[in-house]
């Protein structure tokens, strides 16, 4: 079974969670984003990557806003399930942009980044990293990764949210005006051309089924297949 959270931000307490005794071997843990623990390349942080790579459940992630992208993009790159990953260690596997994996019969597509909000105050290769934003090209290949497919993609990983739906939170929510992106455009056509069943994303930090098919992650445990909460 494939289940889904949102950003883990390097908190190893996540893994403690005891809903997650419910994963057998085989299973797949997929974190929407920030995954975290690929930062310093300490010695610290690889014995952290060791430990979770021994999870009888493949521990999956996407990139999120805050990231190493240096170091990640350093990993060697394999082909996991139908598609491209960064291979971290033993079980943990960086699913990257624009790829589609067959888990269980099922067709998943990935893609991470975004746009940090506060982008204009953080200072590259500090805080932040222009690498965070999806390039053109990387836009271009998911499409075609997509259109392969002929649209029947049953379940849709991402950071951030299609535009449509971040709208829709931010004039319900009264927020300030969201930040219209080449990623949130590229997500809406997505939506339109795909018959997904359901779409996951964390970039929110909240934990909402905003519709059937659309829902934030950030604590929550979601099984993907069947749209419940693990408990």
């Amino acid at each position: 079974m494939v289940y889904v959270t949102g950003d883990t931000h390097g908190d190893y307490r996540r893994f403690s969670d005891p809903r997650l005794r419910a994963l057998k071997k085989g299973d797949t843990l997929v974190i929407c984003g920030d995954f975290g623990f690929i930062w310093d390349g300490s010695k610290a942080e690889e014995r952290v990557l060791r430990r979770l790579g021994k999870k009888r459940y493949n521990v999956c992630f996407l990139d999120g806003t805050h990231e190493n992208f240096d170091l990640l993009n350093s990993y060697p790159v394999e082909m996991w399930n139908g598609g491209k990953v960064h291979a971290i260690s033993g079980n943990v596997y960086h699913l990257m942009r624009g790829q589609v994996y067959t888990l269980d019969g099922r067709r998943y597509f990935t893609m991470g980044g975004g746009e940090s909000p506060d982008m204009d105050i953080r200072v590259e290769y500090n805080s932040w990293s222009k690498a965070e934003i999806p390039t053109k090209q990387e836009l271009l290949d998911a499409a075609q990764v997509v259109d392969r497919t002929g649209g029947n993609i049953d379940v849709i990983l991402t950071h951030e949210p299609p535009q449509r739906i971040k709208g829709f939170l931010q004039l319900k929510e009264n927020k300030e005006a969201v930040r219209v992106t080449g990623l949130n455009t590229f997500f809406d056509e997505l939506a339109s051309f795909c018959k997904f069943k359901r779409w996951f994303f964390g970039s929110l930090h909240e934990d909402k089924f905003i519709s059937k098919s659309h829902i934030a992650v950030f604590h929550n445990i979601v099984n993907a297949e069947t749209g419940e909460l693990l408990r």
